[in-house]
């Protein structure tokens, strides 16, 4: 690999979907005359916000309060949220999400011209704004067009980033940056640097997630000394279209959609989410109950229904039916067009008269990088936001629709301390950033181009492995043996990456030493992941152990923070407090125990 040009800014952003976006755009207003970089390994509007369906969350109506929004969400986190973050992003939620409808965002409308919002899981008040059924897609195109009127936005398109450039006084100044189109790794340099590169899906071989979702961000932070934060709290998303994985959005169940079993049975009504509730009349959702109970209760009740026979078997795995037809084809074109697009393309079925096969599929990594209430890492200059950092307020289960608002609210942040701080601390040394940039080109040469291997190891075989364990090991239901294993084959598939071998060592865009670069950084998350997850002696959330099957608030009321080990051995974890203020934990109940009346509910 050649070293390029090196090239100089003011704040770096690593990522170019919503998160990064928002971010560079808070840090051309608070300084105009910085020059902010934006690199991206795929081309902005390819970023994977732009697949984001159901909505977005913020309080708007007359009957509902941000109390509420912080409620709904630190019990939908099972008490795992820090309650100052949540507080913070539901009292700026409102602001962003207007201040995004002024930058052109065609939000949906109710018949008076108000916004149009919709009920979401694990949420009692309808809060979730949308703009049908592609909010990602809008909200993404919004704040791509908005960072076009300032010119001291600098895009790197087409550049992936590999390595965190860090001074001799631990400070984050840049990164070492592959081009795609020629192969060249340069030195891009700035006084502050935020990581806003996605989540890390691709752990997982059936998921929702793009392949460009491979946690590269995260790997980066993890071995810069940043520790990985609640990382073994992963979402499955309970309705997701089999073999392919392509998301049905929560927002079908959020217009009356329902699940049934092979019987053609609501089972929900059998688990805590439909305890003593009116079911009879599938065209009302019953608020914070039933289909729209949290994320994590879902999928855990799709595996049980599975264990009791009653799902449905089919070449691509089991499935339960998402039934949209008693909603009726003028409701469905109106506020879920894309659902029935996407069913008809990728499942041969018109959800207008047939039901439509689903399973949970994983979605959504609440852990992530480590960052304080200020977005800011343990690296002085280093900031990170969006799915790939964890602020935290998602804790132990996200509720659908925060994360949209968490990319507006916590990139902005990002991008308002991260300017601050470069105004702050304005030098750096480049001759030893530049010397990283070259080590590591040399590195990735030495690793992928000068070594010959005839017997190496194969990108998909190793994945494929990867994907094995993580599915058998953390999946929905874990236990210590399950979780164990899966750790023994991430460090053995660790070993066998150094003699992967590649094909293909022209420099042009090299699509296998992307995916091998990709491989290394979903084997490092991988690791966050299942040894947190031992570590965690307790069922919370998402993390649901079967030889642990109670939540203990007295040991593990605290955040996981894995450190990666440079001598290869496995990640240090410790412990940190979670921030509790005004709300102590309690039960987290659904269905009738949520505290709703009868008529509210229904």
């Amino acid at each position: 690999m050649a070293h390029g040009t090196t090239h100089e800014h003011d704040v770096i952003i690593i990522g170019g979907g919503g998160a990064g976006l928002r971010a560079s755009i808070a840090i051309a207003q608070e300084n105009p005359d910085f020059s902010v970089a934006c690199v991206s390994k795929v081309y902005p509007m390819r970023s994977h916000t732009v697949t984001a369906e159901g909505g977005a969350a913020a309080k708007i109506k007359p009957n509902d309060s941000l109390e509420d929004h912080i409620y709904d969400t630190i019990s939908g986190a099972d008490w795992l949220a820090d309650q100052d973050a949540v507080e913070y992003f539901v009292n700026e939620a409102p602001t962003e999400m207007i201040q995004l409808e002024h930058w052109g965002c065609p939000w949906s409308r109710e018949p008076d011209g108000s916004v149009a919002v919709r009920p979401f899981g694990g949420m009692k008040i309808e809060r979730t704004w949308f703009a049908a059924d592609k909010t990602g897609f809008h909200m993404l195109h919004s704040l791509f067009q908005t960072t076009l009127k300032y010119g001291n936005i600098v895009r790197y398109d087409e550049h992936f980033a590999t390595r965190l450039l860090i001074d001799g006084n631990g400070r984050c100044r840049g990164c070492a940056a592959i081009e795609l189109r020629t192969g060249t790794v340069r030195a891009i340099l700035g006084k502050a640097v935020i990581i806003c590169t996605g989540g890390a899906g691709r752990v997982f071989p059936f998921t929702t997630n793009g392949s460009i979702k491979t946690g590269d961000g995260m790997s980066m932070a993890y071995r810069a000394g940043v520790a990985l934060k609640d990382m073994e709290f992963i979402q499955y998303h309970p309705t997701g279209l089999p073999g392919t994985g392509i998301l049905i959005t929560e927002a079908s169940r959020g217009e009356g959609g329902i699940l049934v079993n092979k019987d053609g049975y609501r089972y929900l009504q059998d688990y805590e989410l439909g305890e003593a509730l009116d079911v009879s009349d599938p065209r009302h959702p019953q608020k914070r109950a039933m289909e729209l109970g949290p994320r994590d209760r879902l999928s855990q009740c799709f595996i049980k229904e599975r264990w009791a026979g009653r799902t449905i078997e089919t070449k691509d795995g089991h499935v339960v039916h998402l039934d949209l037809r008693h909603l009726g084809e003028a409701k469905i074109d109106k506020k879920i067009p894309f659902v029935r697009e996407l069913s008809r393309n990728y499942a041969g079925i018109d959800p207008v008269y047939k039901p439509i096969p689903v399973r949970p599929v994983v979605h959504y990594v609440m852990g992530g990088i480590d960052v304080d209430s200020n977005s800011a890492t343990s690296v002085p200059g280093l900031y990170a936001a969006g799915e790939c950092a964890c602020v935290s307020i998602n804790g132990a289960n996200r509720l659908g629709s925060n994360s949209l608002t968490e990319l507006l609210v916590f990139g902005a942040q990002a991008g308002r301390h991260a300017a601050r701080f470069a105004m702050d601390n304005p030098d750096y040394d480049v001759p030893d950033l530049e010397a990283q940039a070259e080590d590591e080109g040399a590195r990735i040469r030495r690793a992928w181009f000068d070594t010959s291997r005839k017997d190496g190891e194969r990108i998909v075989t190793l994945r494929t492995e990867l994907h094995e364990a993580m599915e058998d090991g953390a999946g929905i239901y874990r236990n210590a043996d399950s979780l164990q294993a899966a750790c023994e084959t991430i460090a053995d598939l660790h070993e066998r990456y150094r003699n992967v071998t590649l094909d293909d060592h022209t420099n042009s865009f090299n699509t296998e030493l992307t995916a091998a670069l990709e491989l290394g950084s979903l084997l490092d998350v991988a690791e966050a992941m299942a040894h947190s997850a031992v570590e965690r002696t307790e069922s919370r959330g998402s993390h649901q152990r079967l030889d642990h099957t109670e939540r203990n608030d007295d040991d593990f009321l605290a955040h996981s923070m894995a450190f990666h080990q440079n001598d290869g051995s496995p990640p240090r974890i410790e412990y940190k407090p979670v921030t509790i203020t005004k709300w102590p934990p309690g039960a987290r109940t659904y269905g009738a125990g949520s505290g709703l009346k009868k008529s509210e509910s229904t």
